[in-house]
């Protein structure tokens, strides 16, 4: 049976697959994977494992991947929400059942490189992206958080591998980016206010509101900014170079103010890119130490 609703044969099929890559969507977490390992290495509390670190990035791409998948899947054959898909139901099936394979192999390899403990971190991953459609998506909170907590996880996993420990430093960025990415959730799902409504998807928009849930959403990403000034000159391990992460994503948020939800979204999230480059950046090099 086919696997591609457009085209048949082998490169037809693997152009369809290939669709399911969303790299605006995929970047931030595989980069938050990266980070967590030279975060660790940055700290003294491990040798970076070039090695490990991609065992882990791919674990993570396969369960952005089966998120991606199953969300088309469940929004087109399940919901009727979109117009098309590249993919046919059964070519939805086994592209599932492929990267959920893929990421438990990975997962496999990374309890043997370093620790079941490690698997183990590294699963949530998988888990709130097979689960975000039909079931984390229709609740406020959920629905919200449930992108930003899998790259929080990819975070600590990066740093776990690496360091086998989790240290408050890296504690706290994973907390910086759940609130922060929980806010341009908030303002990506209010792009879909009225068909969310229609269908009784709760987002936090139909929730309370498109008006309030806007400012709810920058409120989240100005709470991650000054915690980040605030880790800058309090915290170990969080250099004071990194003070430039929350300047360049203000910049960017202001700038996003006045757009509509697609156009906030595409900025704020090329805003995010900004603001972990930097935090990478200040966190290896320490220019000001």
């Amino acid at each position: 049976m086919a696997m591609a609703t457009a085209g048949r044969g082998p490169l037809a099929a693997i152009r369809a697959f290939a669709s399911q890559v969303h790299p605006v969507f995929m970047l931030p977490p595989l980069s938050s994977s990266l980070f967590g390992g030279l975060l660790a290495a940055s700290l003294g509390t491990a040798t970076f494992d070039g090695r490990v670190a991609a065992v882990h990035v791919v674990a993570a791409f396969f369960a952005l991947y089966t998120a991606h998948v199953k969300d088309g899947y469940v929004d087109f054959y399940a919901r009727g929400e979109d117009d098309d898909h590249p993919l046919t139901a059964r070519g939805c099936r086994v592209a599932l059942a492929g990267a959920s394979v893929a990421f438990f192999a990975c997962a496999a390899l990374v309890w043997w490189l370093v620790s079941p403990l490690a698997a183990l971190i590294t699963l949530p991953g998988w888990l709130v992206g097979f689960n975000h459609a039909p079931r984390l998506d229709m609740h406020p909170v959920s629905a919200t958080a449930g992108y930003p907590t899998g790259i929080a996880f990819a975070l600590l996993g990066g740093y776990y591998v690496q360091a086998t420990t989790l240290s408050p430093t890296v504690l706290a960025l994973a907390g910086v980016f759940l609130v922060v990415l929980s806010g341009i959730k908030v303002i990506d799902d209010s792009k879909d206010y009225d068909y969310d409504r229609s269908i009784g998807k709760r987002t936090a928009a139909v929730a309370i509101g498109p008006d309030a849930a806007y400012r709810a959403a920058y409120a989240l990403m100005a709470t991650g900014m000054v915690a980040v000034l605030v880790m800058a000159v309090g915290l170990e391990g969080v250099p004071p170079s990194a003070v430039g992460a929350p300047v360049v994503f203000a910049l960017v948020a202001v700038a996003a103010r006045r757009a509509d939800p697609e156009l906030a979204t595409k900025l704020l999230i090329r805003g995010s890119y900004l603001f972990l480059a930097v935090l990478v950046g200040a966190v290896w090099f320490r220019p000001l130490v």
